[in-house]
């Protein structure tokens, strides 16, 4: 069965293109077959199929505007990535809570490993404008502070595809590879960026944009690292109180300031053992809730209930 793709995903690597695959690669094909599963982007509606929308994106974003005016009713059900983001939805469009459910992002839990002595390695793995601009002249500001941390730079929108939009941020991505200790990867496999997480002890994720369930963040909780981020979104939510997360400001000198408060004291107290022990029990959380296996079943179970309740949308 063809996923469902558009003139943005065709070429793309991102979130929601890995969570797209991934059910239909893990979910009986004979269960999805009469389902036309969205990802965010409407372009065209089967009529003949339950029609499942699976909103990745926010609320205000444009492509999210035709759930208007009662446009939520041409779905059979709307699945979201977290309560957080659904609630949103509700909020702005009048969409039913009967209409809607949560299937949380999902990753395989990254496999037990030591981490390494020595440096203390930070690590971005998002896209662009989600605030590396923040913390590139923060990390560099630390650096002289702590002769002993690195950064490593997983970032580009090649990653989507998207070639020509790295273009506006030739000179941040220029000043990542002329720091001395700022190693930029650009866009790489998610395996990839899975190994080195493995190796990496900060995820530092000052994050700009509101994200509602973001899977770097779940796989940076797997593999052990202190997550220092802001609470907007859906970061709240994921972070599930596991991490060093700090108060979002909507000014970008304020908001810089306060991670580098945050970023500051993950780096100092990343090794004492109540933090060790604390971050060993954040990784068994972040296994067992953001399984994908766990969320297969989820799935499973949500596609045989809409396939007794049928169709309930409106045709218009």
């Amino acid at each position: 069965m063809p996923l469902e793709v558009n003139e943005l995903s065709q070429n793309s690597r991102g979130g929601t293109e890995l969570m797209l695959g991934w059910l239909y690669e893990s979910v009986d094909p004979t269960l999805l077959e009469p389902f036309q599963i969205v990802p965010s982007r409407v372009r065209t509606l089967d009529p003949d199929r339950i029609r499942v929308l699976w909103m990745h994106l926010a609320a205000h974003h444009m492509e999210a505007q035709h759930l208007a005016d009662g446009g939520w009713a041409r779905f059979d059900k709307i699945v979201f990535v977290s309560n957080t983001q659904m609630q949103a939805f509700i909020a702005r469009f009048g969409i039913p809570w009967s209409r809607c459910a949560v299937m949380q992002n999902a990753i395989d839990p990254i496999e037990l490993h030591t981490k390494p002595t020595g440096a203390i390695r930070l690590i971005y793995t998002s896209m662009p404008d989600r605030g590396l601009v923040l913390l590139v002249p923060v990390f560099d500001a630390l650096a002289h502070k702590y002769p002993e941390i690195e950064l490593e730079v997983f970032s580009s929108y090649r990653l989507y595809g998207w070639a020509e939009a790295d273009a506006p941020l030739k000179p941040l991505f220029d000043a990542c590879e002329a720091h001395p200790r700022i190693h930029y990867h650009g866009a790489v496999s998610n395996g990839e960026v899975r190994e080195a997480l493995k190796s990496a002890h900060i995820f530092s994720y000052p994050c700009i944009m509101l994200e509602p369930a973001p899977l770097t963040l779940m796989e940076a909780m797997s593999a052990g690292l202190l997550c220092v981020h802001p609470n907007l979104g859906g970061m709240y939510e994921i972070a599930a109180n596991w991490t060093r997360m700090y108060a979002w400001h909507e000014e970008p000198a304020a908001h810089a300031q306060r991670f580098a408060v945050a970023l500051d004291d993950a780096i100092a107290t990343l090794r004492e053992p109540a933090t060790q022990e604390r971050l060993a029990a954040q990784k068994h959380y972040a296994d067992l809730v953001y399984s994908r296996d766990r969320r297969k079943h989820e799935w499973t179970v949500l596609l045989n209930d809409l396939l007794r309740s049928g169709r309930v949308r409106s045709e218009n």
